[in-house]
């Protein structure tokens, strides 16, 4: 392997890690995922930094908190002057390349990606921003609603399909490419995908996989509505819940396409790892997710709270001076970035004040963790920010509005026994408030959260009034130098071009 090695990132979207309690469950149809876990450190308790798609990346690709990067919600800027993975990299020598999804907001959509192969399927634009000034407002055109879950089923090709498609593609592209040696950088690649995030929608080959599937019903069914914790409400709230009549057979549907987008996904990363080993080019592997999906489990879908089955989600790493094995200690995305720089050699000193996340190359080597694994939310359905700790078994939510919860993950797994009014518990609960409110003013971040959506809101219906200029990332396809044109010698470009050569 090269001395600065390749890094090849593959990332998923709304994967629930629960289903990867030591790389993929026995169950899952998943053999190239599989094969990655026998070679890979698997991190079986990896917690998000925050459970919605684009504060959850900043914080994966920065290692910052929302609350540092600014990423709230799904339509807040990610600002241009952070530091990414990606600009790491890049500064020490790296080429840094990313096909798919990233959900970058604002004019800035490469973060230190010097390419991007695809466009990203979500807006760009402040057009999804929640509202604190109307606590409980529903908007009806871009909220999650429950159709996901009665509209379950199969599809030959649907919008997604056709983004992934267009997403894999383009990393076995580049991977051949890469191979050809024109540029001697070390790379790092970062392949992105949008599945097995909803609609559950899956093709019918993958479908079939998973007719006699024994988990098409959640280990925790639904509870009445007033059962539920307050931000749950909010969640079902946002969700329309009282205008869906949610069948057993639509749950089973729905997590019967989950599971088939799961196989779905390991066929695409069957592709990606199958031109790599083809090319011969030696890389460090990741893959990750960026949240999970709580798929019925006590009645709730999607992201969005703290609970395992949506903020817990899969982290494996194959690389040199890592033994492939199970690592049970709490950690978080937010590692990511600190770890990719040690084992790129790269050192993060300038930022590190800032860096929220801890290398895992040092827990790896027996080192205890710093700090607790943090989490914090701020996006729609909620109506004042939320934070989370996970220090060893034990998980502690705060938010000014709703009851502490404090859950002993070790025993209650399913997180259904709230213990933080339980007596026998008043020390333990003390220690992480005080740990949480040492890190957390949650009064002046809701303030933070409160300036960024109203000035977006007036930003956004000002762009949009008149001449509009979208901030979509447009893919740039270099006509003229691809293939074979006058300006260039035949022999030159097919020699070049083939790889690899003389056999």
């Amino acid at each position: 392997m090269n001395e600065s090695p390749n890094i090849l990132i593959l990332m998923v979207d709304q994967l629930n890690g629960t289903l990867f309690p030591d790389g993929p469950a026995d169950w899952l149809h998943a053999p190239n995922l599989k094969a990655l876990a026998a070679r890979s450190t698997r991190f079986a308790n990896t917690y998000t930094a925050s459970p919605l798609c684009a504060p959850a990346r900043a914080s994966l690709m920065t290692g910052q908190l929302p609350r540092r990067t600014g990423v709230y919600d799904n339509a807040a800027e990610f600002a241009s002057d952070i530091p990414t993975y990606a600009h790491h990299l890049r500064r020490a020598g790296y080429q840094t390349c990313l096909s798919g999804k990233m959900h970058f907001v604002g004019s800035d959509q490469m973060h230190g990606f010097e390419e991007r192969l695809t466009t990203d399927v979500y807006p760009a634009d402040f057009g999804w921003t929640p509202d604190y000034r109307k606590p409980g407002e529903r908007i009806e055109w871009w909220y999650h609603n429950m159709g996901s879950v009665t509209g379950a089923g199969i599809a030959e090709i649907t919008n997604q399909m056709e983004y992934d498609d267009e997403v894999a593609y383009h990393a076995t592209r580049k991977l051949y490419d890469l191979a050809r040696g024109g540029d001697a950088r070390p790379w790092c690649m970062t392949v992105s995908f949008t599945h097995p995030h909803d609609p559950y929608v899956a093709r019918r080959k993958y479908w079939d996989l998973y007719e006699d599937c024994d988990h098409l019903s959640p280990e925790v069914p639904a509870m009445p509505y007033d059962e539920h914790d307050p931000h749950a409400q909010r969640i079902l709230d946002a969700n329309d819940w009282r205008n869906f009549d949610i069948s057993e057979e639509d749950i089973r549907r729905s997590r019967r396409a989950y599971f088939a987008n799961i196989s779905y996904l390991d066929d695409k990363i069957g592709e990606i790892m199958s031109v790599l080993e083809a090319t011969r080019q030696e890389a460090i592997v990741v893959f990750v997710s960026d949240h999970g999906d709580m798929l019925g489990e006590r009645g709730l879908w999607f992201k969005m709270t703290f609970y395992d089955g949506a903020s817990r989600v899969p982290m494996m790493i194959a690389a040199p001076g890592l033994e492939p094995g199970k690592v049970d200690a709490p950690v978080s995305t937010l590692d990511l970035t600190p770890t990719l720089a040690d084992l790129a050699g790269v050192s993060l000193a300038e930022v590190m004040p800032w860096v929220d996340g801890e290398s895992l190359l040092s827990l790896t080597a027996g080192v205890a963790r710093s700090a607790p694994v943090a989490m914090e939310y701020a996006a729609e359905a909620s109506e004042a920010p939320l934070v989370s700790l996970r220090d060893g078994r034990w998980k502690y939510n705060r938010c000014e509005l709703d009851p502490d919860q404090l859950f002993d993950m070790e025993n209650d797994p399913f997180e259904l026994s709230n213990l933080a009014d339980d007596p026998a518990h008043v020390h333990k609960l003390a220690r992480l408030r005080e740990m949480s409110q040492a890190r957390w003013d949650l009064a002046a971040f809701d303030q933070e959260v409160r300036a960024s959506q109203a000035g977006r809101w007036v930003v956004y219906e000002a762009l949009r009034n008149g001449t509009y200029f979208p901030w979509d990332y447009q893919p740039l396809q270099k006509a003229s130098e691809r293939f074979m044109r006058n300006h260039m010698n035949l022999d030159n470009v097919e020699e070049g071009q083939r790889f690899p050569r003389g056999e």
